[in-house]
């Protein structure tokens, strides 16, 4: 393995989940780093310089929130956070504390793998993606404001603009509604959820992205929206 491979270190006290995460990622191509608790995680995240954190919520001697809340005084590592907890609430909070996506258990390898490269892709360090999406069908460019479905301009409100920039301005990760409502309508509606759900409607309709098989806008239930990357 070459020292350019990505680091990835898992803090999660099950050991099958650890040996289960160590030899797929290795399968990979990444370098892995394990800890079965919480301060043997964050005392590794301090010294072997991971470019990658995968955090359980339920470990043994502190809650995950609280690792990941003192990870964030310091570090702007990429936080992939697992959990057994199926709540809505648990994943919102996870992400308003700073976490970058979620998985519940059980999680398909192949998708946690998919998500992982999202977040590596846009680990702290690297230059900002260029502001224009383009996958031969979509074209948003940010730089003029304009998108467009198959060479024809769509016409968006500033509303429809704003949540469309910037779920893809954080493209393959969870945006939660508060975070999308604070941006786009100010913190006095981060409650007004319903108008949320208005506009992400309209601009399903305009994209002629289906709800049920999502090409572009995925809903995340009860926590967020994420642009399929």
């Amino acid at each position: 393995m070459t020292s350019s491979a990505p680091r990835i270190l898992v803090i999660d006290d099950e050991a099958q989940i650890r040996r289960f995460l160590d030899i797929g990622l290795r399968a990979e191509g990444y370098e892995v780093l394990l800890a079965a608790n919480a301060a043997d995680g964050l005392a590794l995240a301090a010294t072997q310089s991971p470019d990658l954190v995968i955090l359980d919520i339920g470990l043994p001697d502190r809650d995950g929130h609280d690792v990941l809340a003192e990870l964030r005084q310091w570090s702007q590592l990429p936080v992939l956070m697992l959990s057994a907890r199926e709540a809505e609430s648990e994943k919102v909070r996870a992400l308003d504390l700073g976490a970058n996506d979620y998985v519940t258990k059980p999680f398909g390898v192949q998708e946690l793998m998919a998500r992982l490269r999202v977040l590596l892709r846009q680990r702290p360090g690297e230059s900002e993606p260029p502001p224009r999406y383009d996958d031969g069908h979509l074209v948003v460019d940010l730089a003029r404001r304009e998108v467009s479905l198959d060479g024809a301009l769509l016409s968006l409100t500033r509303k429809e603009y704003a949540v469309l920039a910037m779920l893809l301005r954080h493209a393959g990760r969870v945006v939660t509604q508060q975070q999308l409502l604070r941006e786009v309508w100010g913190a006095t509606h981060t409650s007004d959820s319903q108008y949320l759900r208005i506009v992400i409607g309209k601009l399903r309709q305009k994209l002629g992205d289906d709800p049920a098989a999502p090409r572009w806008l995925k809903t995340e239930p009860g926590v967020g929206y994420r642009f399929v990357d």
